[in-house]
Order: C-alpha cells, then structure tokens, then sequence
C-alpha cells in the first residue's frame, strides 16, 4: 500500500498551528475580555497569560507523543498508544464526522461573511450582490453569503486534494497575511497609545459594563479557552511532515510562543488605539479606524476574510484526510477505498471527497438550523 509522501517541513507545521488557531476571534477578543473584566485591562492580559499556559502544558504533553509516535494523524495515534485501539477508532470518527467538518463548514460561512461586509463597505451598490446602498453585517447572511461559503469550501477542497503542496504554501500564505493587521497593530497602537496617553488611562479607568461576573478573571480565562482552541489539528499532518518527530514537537512549541505573544501584545495595542469603553461599546474595528483611519478601518474586514480562509484551509487538510486515517488501519467501511493514495497527487482522494459531502452536510445544516430563521434544527 502506498504511503503519503513527506512533503512538509518545518515551517509549513508552525503555520499550521499559528493558522488555525488565530481566526476571527482575535480581531474581538479584545472587546470579550475587557467585558468580562469590567475593563481592568491588567486582569484581562492575566487572563490571556494563564488561557496561554494552559494551551502550552496541554501541547507540551502532545510533545512527548509526537517524539514517540508516528503514524496517520497524530491525535490517533496518541489514542491509539495510550487507550487502544478501540478507542482510536471512535476519536477518528469523531474527527471524521464531526469535528472536522463542522469547524471547516461554519469557517467557510465566516470567510464569505467576513468578504461580503468587506466588499459591501468599499462598493455598496456592488451589482452581483444587489444588497443596496444600506447592505451591512447583517444584510449578507442570506443566499449570497452561503453560495459564496460553498464556494470556498469547494476551492479550498480543491487545492487541498489536488495539490498538496499548494495547499501548504496557501496556510503558510495566509498565516503571515493575517500577522500582518496584528502586529502593526500591536506595535503602532501602543505607540500611539503611549504618545496620547490612552494607554495609561485604560490601566487605570475601569469601564461601565452593567452586571458583571462574579468571578471576572475565571470568565475571562473561559473565553480565552477558545481563542487558544484548534492547534490539535495540526498534528493531522505528522505522516507528511519531514522527520516529523522532531520537527512536530518544535512547530507545536514554536507555534504557541508566536501564539500567546500575538494575542498579549495585540489585546494591549488595541487598548492603546481606543478608550476601553469604546472598545466594549463598538469592539477593535474602532481602534483601528483611531489608529489607521476609516480606509485603513474598513480593510480590516478583508484581513478577517483571509484569516478565516487560512483557518479553513488548516481544518480541510484535517478533512479530506479523515476517513483515511480510520481505513490505513484496516477499519471502518470499505478500508481498501478509502485508503487508497492516488498516484498522482499522492492524495486519498475517495477519503477526501468524503470530506467535502460532511462538509456540505454540516454546511447546511448550520445555514437552515441558525441563519434561515425557518427551522430550529432537530435538537
């Protein structure tokens, strides 16, 4: 049986872990946090300090593993050393069908969402979208936004088990394109919020926020949870990473420092771009209007898009290679099919067309159960 080749280094692994993990949230993060703090902006960096150490003790352990173990799809693998078999195949159908696809399915929505709001700011008399003069955030999650979704989740499929190697340079691509609003935001909004002073007086001035939590930093540290969520998937690719048992461990590691520092410097440089009731009231896009002006603002929607896509191509790698990391190891419906390699793309083709439906499924599902506003879904 043929095998996937090691066609990923280092680099592509790190940009894996950057890529999935900082998405949309990053850009609203900020306004989350300083909500759950009441604006003490000290008590939010501690909570993104201990959401970050969590996520690095947790990839610490996967670490070890990934110096040990070494087959299809790392998290399998783990199971499958350290529980059995048995249990392996439950967490690569879990993967297969639900995990994978449901995260790639609403990022694609997201992706489109995020290009709509984007081109509907700069042209809002754009003809193919006929949304009108008044279209906004809102107005675009209906048909245009979710045909535009499927159609980025078929071209993402596409390049993703066609070619391969595409795909890795698309999430290397994608991951330094949205570092780039981060860290000059980061580096130009504390500047900035230094020579004003706005940055001392949001140390300082805590916000009105109405009822708070009770536990304001466990709050906090609960909604950086799931801004520091997703790494897992990147060891989907330690059968195609070069000398994967070192190189996974240092991308897991390395991925997390660049992580945790652009969410800590981000969070502070947003603070120096507005008020921290601005910020609670209207969320960072008004930082960066204050800091780069209403043009440089509105492009901010655009890097949200490309963020999204690049998160979306890290989870369709995870997907079209689902069900094959089930069939390598003789399990699951017809393993001959769908572990097969074709020849030339050194893709499992059958397993990643698999991929694409539950994709589509959940896709769907998710437009009729949330956005349609006509079915309330069965459960």
């Amino acid at each position: 049986m043929d095998k996937l080749q090691k066609r990923y280094g280092l680099l592509t692994a790190i940009c894996m872990v950057v890529g999935i993990v900082i998405g949309s949230g990053v850009f609203f993060k900020a306004q989350t946090i300083l909500q759950k703090t009441g604006g003490n902006m000290p008590l939010g960096i501690l909570a993104w300090i201990i959401g970050g150490v969590i996520m690095l003790t947790c990839l610490l352990a996967f670490s070890v593993m990934a110096q040990k173990f070494e087959k299809v799809n790392g998290i399998v693998d783990y199971a499958e050393a350290c529980v059995g078999s048995k249990y392996a195949y439950y967490v690569g159908w879990f993967l297969t069908i639900i995990y994978y696809p449901c995260l790639t399915s609403v990022l694609s929505w997201l992706s489109a969402r995020y290009t709509l709001v984007f081109i509907t700011s700069i042209a809002p008399d754009f003809p193919l979208l006929g949304l009108g003069a008044a279209a906004g955030a809102e107005t675009v999650l209906g048909p245009e936004c979710m045909s535009l979704a499927m159609f980025y989740m078929c071209c993402v499929y596409a390049v993703n088990a066609l070619s391969p190697k595409l795909a890795g340079k698309l999430q290397v691509s994608a991951t330094i394109i949205k570092l780039i609003p981060l860290f000059l935001m980061a580096v130009v909004g504390i500047i900035v919020g230094l020579a004003n002073g706005t940055l001392a007086n949001n140390f300082n001035t805590l916000a009105d926020v109405g009822t708070t939590s009770t536990n304001p930093l466990f709050a906090s540290v609960c909604a950086t949870a799931f801004a520091y969520e997703g790494w897992i998937i990147a060891t989907s690719i330690n059968a195609e990473l070069k000398d994967a048992k070192k190189n996974l461990p240092r991308a897991l590691v390395i991925g997390a420092i660049i992580i945790i520092a652009t969410y800590i410097f981000y969070y502070v440089g947003v603070a120096g771009g507005a008020t921290n009731q601005e910020l609670i009231d209207s969320g960072a896009t008004v930082a960066f209007i204050n800091v780069f002006g209403n043009v440089l603002g509105n492009i901010l929607n655009l890097f949200i898009a490309i963020s999204c896509i690049g998160t979306m191509n890290g989870l369709m790698l995870g997907c079209v290679r689902g069900l094959y990391s089930i069939a390598v190891r003789g399990r699951g419906p017809a393993p001959h099919v769908f572990s097969q390699i074709d020849k030339e793309t050194n893709m499992p083709h059958n397993s990643a067309i698999v991929g694409l439906l539950l994709c589509g499924f959940w896709g769907l599902y998710f437009f009729l159960a949330n956005l349609a506003g006509t079915w309330s879904g069965p459960f």
